[in-house]
């Protein structure tokens, strides 16, 4: 039985709750939220495994309580710095550790279509787009980061976050990331690109946020069974 502690107590959070309670293989040993995340510094009960779908705020909690107890960290939260994904990463030296903007396998699908497309048609325009519930903190969505480092993964591109005004011309090599924002939506994906009299549009639409549950559980199942290190979605669900 793998004891598990849950941080985030918003719909993703009580969705995972109930996806562990069902669990025959997991028991939920606490949840925590803004209300009493601070305990998980040196109050927080044993357990083998962090689940964090809350916020950035949560992050140092999260972390502090991974480097006393060594429990494995599955991470979902987005909108972190470059600094922060850094001490994540560095935990993987210590013990099993993921973090993933997206747990849809649908999306690391749409990952690998996007970057086979960029490969296979050099000099098209890129254009990202994603959509979100109205109450979405962050933007661009870590999905959508995830996409644009398919395109580029060298970050060489300039990236125009929106456009307004008389911004001239499409400046060649631009790639457009536009966020959208509005009622109830799980999430949709699309990236755009734009050929000479033609278009491909690779898209992937979540239903439910389910399907982000369905995946992280399945992937902390197996990021418990493995060495220390630190893993991507793919290298969990996809590789021998």
């Amino acid at each position: 039985m793998t004891r598990v502690i849950l941080v985030g107590s918003g719909r993703m959070g009580t969705l995972l709750s109930q996806a562990i309670e069902a669990d025959k293989d997991l028991e939920l040993a606490g949840t925590y939220d803004v209300t009493n995340v601070s305990e998980l510094d040196d109050e927080a009960p044993a357990a083998d495994l962090v689940i964090d779908f809350s916020n950035r705020d949560a992050l140092p909690h999260t972390l502090a309580y991974v480097r006393r107890s060594r429990a494995a960290l599955l991470l979902g939260t987005t909108g972190f710095s470059e600094g922060e994904l850094a001490e994540v990463r560095a935990l993987g030296e210590a013990t099993q550790v993921i973090w993933s903007g997206n747990y849809s396998l649908g999306v690391a699908v749409l990952r690998h279509a996007t970057r086979l497309a960029a490969e296979a048609l050099p000099g098209w325009d890129v254009e990202i787009v994603e959509t979100h519930h109205a109450q979405k903190a962050d933007a661009p969505s870590g999905t959508a980061e995830m996409l644009l480092r398919e395109v580029d993964p060298a970050g060489e591109r300039t990236v125009a976050y929106g456009r307004q005004g008389m911004v001239g011309a499409r400046p060649k090599g631009e790639v457009g990331m536009h966020s959208l924002r509005g009622g109830t939506v799980a999430g949709t994906h699309e990236v755009h690109l734009f050929g000479t009299d033609e278009e491909l549009c690779l898209t992937h639409r979540a239903s439910s946020r389910q399907i982000f549950v369905t995946g992280a559980i399945a992937a902390a199942k197996r990021l418990v069974a493995r060495e220390p290190g630190f893993y991507t979605f793919d290298e969990l669900m996809f590789a021998e």
